[in-house]
């Protein structure tokens, strides 16, 4: 076995043929009319000695845990070598993409239309292509070398304002008088990895950026967003056979839009035109790291990896907020049953996405149908919380150089980020978001108080208490690696 440090790339087309399908990512239905960009799976494997990791970026909003158990047994089937646990997936959600799970929201009230392609068609070929990416990659490895970056790029954005007395709301209105300020800061920095072959041609570049790739999150085409199309830039700058992994940094209370100045500086990133934006200064940070990188490549960089099945608390309802929500839910489908109301949301968002030069969001989360949804969600985490106290995950992580990667199936909230990378033993760390699984958003202990989508039991699994453990065990992995 070689004891050189090697790397494989792999990237396969994930885009269904019948471009008719259903998107995923909102509470409503979305039948897709048409494609705007392609989306791809690009695989990244390493090795050295029995040191092993393969990364795999889908272009799609999330997955279950079992995409990631099916692939792993496929590909170590195809080739033994490739050990199960080495294998890790994360999505980069956007919210253009099919469903990777053949239950959708709803879906038995509205129907699917019979001509689109139904989520139970479309996973199989989804792991097809998965599983040829990493093989492609496991078979391409080749004696390489690393560069680590970091750029600079203006896109992610607080997306909750918080309201007096101290109420927030994902996408309220900044212009309110009883506005009182952004929840939470943002990032713009750009983590990046570069491989090279043994000639020093740069390979391969992994870009990890602290906000989804979601500018088209409300349309109804296929795209792989910003993060796709600064994708392609890249292999326009250095060739056809350039693969980039893009990865979503810690950014659950993030979008690519500026809600303060409210888009009159720029576009209001809800359309087609926001994408080339976003993706030229993701390619200008990308570049700019490189431009210093490239004087640095390391042909013989430690390589270590380890995973480790941690388990963190479940987010738990009080008696009170149980007997509350039962109390409000009863109320509420006395006004409006649950059905009724449902499609009174889509009726009404409807209305919103044909107003012309309105941005999104454009359904209403205080509509009476998600308070329907929000208060049935506390009542079933206090019934099952007992039985369930517990949620547990593969966690990743591996040192590669002087830098280090972990990962979380959560939509992480900027705070637990910046906890970990600044408590990090590692020169610059990558935190890789919605990876091996996703279980909704993981909200920091301002958004748990304040309330609103995002920061309520229905998000997600685990609150802050269970977040400050993730930290913790992040960064006693990476201590571990140094």
């Amino acid at each position: 076995m070689s004891e050189k440090f090697m790397i494989g790339w792999g990237e396969a087309d994930i885009t269904p043929d019948n471009a008719k399908v259903e998107l995923a990512g909102q509470y409503y239905q979305r039948i897709a009319t048409g494609v705007h960009s392609r989306i791809k799976t690009v695989a990244c494997a390493m090795r050295r000695g029995d040191q092993q990791a393969v990364m795999v970026s889908l272009d799609v909003v999330s997955f279950g845990e079992e995409l990631q158990l099916d692939v792993r047994k496929a590909v170590h089937a195809a080739i033994p070598e490739i050990r199960e646990e080495s294998i890790f997936l994360n999505a980069i959600h956007t919210h253009s993409a099919p469903y990777t799970r053949t239950v959708a929201l709803f879906r038995d009230w509205v129907g699917l239309d019979k001509d689109a392609l139904s989520p139970a068609e479309y996973v199989p070929f989804l792991q097809r292509q998965i599983i040829d990416a990493v093989c492609a990659a496991w078979s391409a490895l080749a004696p390489a070398g690393i560069a680590n970056g970091f750029g600079m790029a203006r896109i992610g954005h607080c997306r909750r304002p918080v309201f007096a007395p101290g109420i927030a709301e994902m996408y309220g209105d900044a212009t309110r008088k009883d506005f009182i300020g952004m929840e939470a800061g943002e990032d713009s920095g750009v983590e990046l990895m570069f491989t090279f072959d043994a000639a020093g041609k740069p390979t391969g570049a992994i870009v990890n950026v602290p906000c989804p790739s979601q500018v088209m999150e409300a349309t109804y085409k296929i795209s792989s967003d910003y993060m796709g199309a600064c994708r392609e830039l890249l292999k326009k700058e250095f060739g056809a056979n350039f693969h980039t992994m893009c990865q979503v940094s810690p950014a659950g209370c993030q979008s690519p839009r500026d809600l303060v100045r409210h888009f009159t500086t720029e576009p209001d990133f809800w359309h087609e035109d926001g994408v080339p934006v976003h993706a030229d200064r993701l390619f200008r940070a990308v570049m700019q790291g490189f431009a210093s990188a490239q004087e640095h490549i390391d042909f013989d960089p430690v390589f270590k990896h380890n995973m480790k099945r941690i388990t963190l608390p479940v987010r738990r309802a009080s008696y009170v907020e149980y007997a509350k929500a039962k109390e409000e839910v009863a109320k509420l489908v006395a006004i409006m049953p649950e059905r009724e109301a449902f499609f009174d949301f889509c009726r009404e968002l409807h209305e919103n996405e044909k107003i012309p030069g309105r941005p999104g969001p454009y359904d209403n989360k205080e509509h009476h149908f998600v308070q329907i949804e929000n208060r049935k969600a506390v009542i079933d985490r206090y019934e099952s919380q007992d039985e369930m106290p517990n949620f547990s995950y593969d966690m990743q992580s591996f040192r590669l150089g002087d830098c280090a990667f972990v990962n979380c199936p959560f939509e992480l909230y900027l705070y637990y980020g910046q906890i970990v990378k600044a408590r990090s033993k590692a020169f610059q760390t990558f935190i890789i978001q919605l990876s091996g699984g996703s279980c909704g958003y993981l909200p920091s202990p301002d958004a748990g108080r304040f309330g609103g989508y995002g920061g309520m039991i229905i998000n997600g699994k685990v609150g802050s208490d269970g977040g400050y453990k993730l930290a913790d065990e992040m960064n006693a992995a990476i201590e571990a690696l140094f």
